[in-house]
């Protein structure tokens, strides 16, 4: 039989390189500083809303993404998956493991506490659960993460969860009492 011309890579498409892997790790370390980081900037952003309205969200969208692309991709090894749970994940992002599992490890974590898939990587899950132990809101990891909606992959998950959250402060005002 001919033998193709193709011949596989040596490394696994997931392996992540060195760099990065390294900085993953110091962040799941460090979580309880990087929340309280990430606390400070939401809150910024959030006074900010009435900014963000006038420019405009869509319009602020391409430089914020710059922005929490090169933030995120070298401190997390961020995918931009647009649907961010780093602040429930213990600095750790679901999108590294690859299966994609966002609600836990799966049945495969070695004893070791290494990935099945990629068995030189700890899972994803594990170093999670010890970011999420060095955080104050360390119990968010129990919180199930909806699925991944693909049409919000690239998008800027800090300018979302602004939106949002503005949206409750109004709604939070509109119900409270009149004194």
């Amino acid at each position: 039989m001919p033998r193709s011309a193709y011949q596989p890579a040596s490394r696994s498409p997931v392996t992540r390189s060195r760099a990065f892997y390294s900085v993953r790790l110091w962040s799941v370390r460090h979580s309880r500083g990087l929340e309280r980081i990430y606390k400070l900037l939401a809150g910024i952003f959030l006074k900010l809303h009435p900014f963000w309205t006038f420019v405009g969200y869509k319009r602020a969208e391409k430089p914020v993404v710059l922005v929490e692309k090169a933030v995120k991709s070298f401190l997390f090894d961020c995918r931009m998956c647009g649907q961010c749970a780093l602040s429930d994940t213990g600095m750790s992002c679901p999108m590294n493991c690859p299966k994609s599992l966002r609600n836990g490890p799966c049945g495969g974590v070695r004893a070791n506490g290494n990935c099945e898939v990629e068995p030189d990587m700890p899972c994803v899950w594990v170093e999670a659960w010890k970011g999420s132990r060095h955080m104050r809101a360390g119990d968010n990891i129990l919180k199930v993460q909806p699925p991944v909606d693909h049409s919000w992959r690239g998008s800027s998950a800090w300018l979302r969860a602004t939106a949002e959250a503005a949206e409750e402060k109004a709604a939070a005002k509109e119900g409270a009492p009149t004194s």
